[in-house]
């Protein structure tokens, strides 16, 4: 619990006790960083040292509640029961030594009794009512303790707990409908505004915030500094080295996006170490991981994205996600074993794909056994084998069908998600075919699906259609739809929400230079054959077009692809 650098930050408390203090600086910091259950070890631990710290106690509730990536209702019904019984208790306690505590502690208190106000688990409904009435507590904490950075900080989380993942309205870029979006960004860009100000270090809660505030917003580069400080704050704390890489994917930064996943992937190895895997963290080891696999794909990179994908499925181990005291955990995780898939077809590994394995337990493994046929499909379909296509074609909505309603991929459910990769699929083996007007239909469908699925980061569907769309598209020589497909991929023509743009991709780059040779516009060209020629550098494997799938192409890779 306490071998762990999580960073500078303290926040003193009314307590005699030096240990008791130094045990509820360690728990708040790992619940800054969004791992609740270390939080809430450390909070017992200061209680050891004093029974009757008030926050120690109020640390035990707050840790073990919902927070912004574990919100109420995905919480099992035991899990809400156990969480509202714990939670009711230590806030009692908390009150009966409400002498000791100053009137912030009290009030922190108050407020939190708001967030479990029943012993037991209520309705989906009720729940909503409840964080309403916390985010409207915290609201009067926070304007009688407006200059401290803590409040201003838990006060921000519990607006945007109240529609986790919902602050923006994607295709509109504005906030989404009863989201306290506007209000919560002002909490945390005046914590900016006032340590630039005093020249005092940045609370690394308000910049984990601010990432999460802007990136389904128009502006995600907003938090661009604020991604750049949190990174150098916590060294061990896995999910504040990952966050930065969320306002870093979304700006096209993609190499300091891999960078800030390997120091989180760093971090979490060593928790895991510590920890073991039967834990809610997890789910934030896989999504780190996830990043990692998602960037370096952009990167045009095999070897790391390959690399993270099987620490994912080995991290996702049978007995994981079977941990019978957490019946969440298959629902909202198996989808993650099934990324590894995505590798393989975006890399063009046909042979590879065609040879793999089945997930031994197809009942447990219901999402990646559809990713499996998905991708066999499409593998298949590339190397000509049509009726062996057909068959996984034809297995594909078998296991669809087979996948329960409820089975999440993150904000997604997978029936969704996977709905984008039946019409790829489709697109694929007609186009091999030589049905090439059904396929171009089918990947439009399909590109359509997937600008519809709800935000992620990294997006849920992992290999943008518009690639295929666009590859194909030129092999056949419609180089004026293909580059608008293109543009709107790169975010050159407005015409795409912002977080569905993938800026300065290799994978992009490559058919957009494609498609300026064929027109012959020399200005733009050579800005963009300048971009390509950086991007190629990073790779590890020659990109010859942006999706390889497509079987005449372009290589760009020799250092002078690019002169005219």
């Amino acid at each position: 619990m306490d071998r762990f650098d999580l960073g500078a930050h303290t926040k003193q408390i009314s307590t005699q006790n030096d240990e008791a203090q130094r045990w509820f600086n360690i728990g708040l910091n790992w619940c800054y960083g969004f791992n609740h259950e270390e939080g809430v070890k450390c909070f017992l631990k200061a209680l050891e040292h004093d029974p009757d710290c008030v926050m120690a106690h109020w640390g035990v509730a707050y840790g073990s509640g919902p927070f912004y990536n574990n919100v109420w209702r995905q919480f099992s019904e035991a899990e809400a029961n156990a969480a509202t019984r714990l939670c009711c208790d230590h806030i009692q306690l908390a009150r009966k030594s409400a002498d000791r505590a100053s009137a912030l502690e009290n009030q922190l208190v108050e407020a939190l009794a708001q967030r479990f106000q029943k012993p037991y688990a209520v309705s989906g409904e009720e729940f909503d009512r409840w964080d309403d009435d916390y985010a409207s507590a915290m609201r009067r904490v926070y304007y009688a303790n407006r200059d401290d950075h803590d409040v201003m900080a838990i006060f921000a989380e519990a607006l945007m707990t109240r529609t986790p993942w919902q602050l923006w309205n994607v295709k509109k870029g504005i906030p989404a409908q009863n989201a306290d979006t506007l209000e919560a960004m002002d909490v945390i860009e005046r914590s900016i505004a006032m340590h630039d100000a005093a020249g005092t270090p940045q609370h690394p809660a308000i910049l984990h915030l601010h990432i999460h505030a802007t990136e389904m917003s128009d502006e995600p580069e907003r938090a661009m500094r604020s991604a750049d400080i949190l990174g150098t704050l916590c060294p061990d704390a896995g999910h504040m080295n990952h966050m930065p890489g969320h306002t870093y994917v979304l700006c096209g930064e993609y190499e300091k996006a891999k960078i800030a996943s390997e120091k989180a992937i760093r971090a979490d190895n060593m928790y895991v170490d510590y920890a073991g895997p039967f834990n809610f963290y997890t789910t934030a080891r896989c999504h780190d991981l996830h990043l990692m696999m998602y960037t370096c794909m952009y990167l045009g990179q095999f070897k790391p994205a390959i690399a993270a994908a099987e620490q994912m499925c080995a991290t996702l181990s049978k007995e994981v996600l079977s941990a019978p005291d957490r019946p969440q955990m298959a629902i909202t995780m198996e989808g993650y074993f099934s990324m590894k898939m995505h590798v393989l077809v975006r890399f063009g590994r046909w042979q590879d794909i065609v040879d793999a394995p089945m997930p031994d337990d197809q009942v447990l493994f219901c999402v990646s056994t559809a990713m499996h046929h998905y991708a066999k499909g499409v593998a298949h379909a590339a190397l000509n084998n049509f009726e062996a296509a057909e068959e996984e074609q034809r297995q594909f909505f078998q296991a669809v069908d087979r996948i329960p309603l409820d089975r999440k991929f993150f904000n997604n459910t997978a029936r969704s998600t996977l709905a984008v990769g039946e019409k790829m699929l489709e697109g694929e083996l007609e186009y091999h075919k030589g049905n090439y007007e059904v396929a171009f239909a089918a990947l439009r469908e399909s590109v359509q699906r997937d600008d519809n699925l709800e935000y992620t980061e990294p997006w849920a569907w992992m290999h943008p259609p518009r690639h295929a769309l666009a590859a194909l598209l030129s092999e056949q020589g419609h180089f004026e739809e293909a580059e608008q497909v293109y543009r709107a991929d790169l975010g050159l023509n407005n015409e795409l929400q912002r977080c569905a743009q993938h800026p300065d991709n290799v994978w992009a780059l490559h058919g957009f230079v494609e498609c300026l040779r064929q027109r012959g516009d020399i200005d733009e060209l050579l800005v963009f054959e300048e971009k390509l020629t950086q991007a190629l550098a990073k790779t590890d494997v020659p990109i010859t077009s942006s999706c390889l799938c497509r079987k005449q192409v372009e290589d760009f890779s020799k250092s002078n692809c690019c002169s005219g």
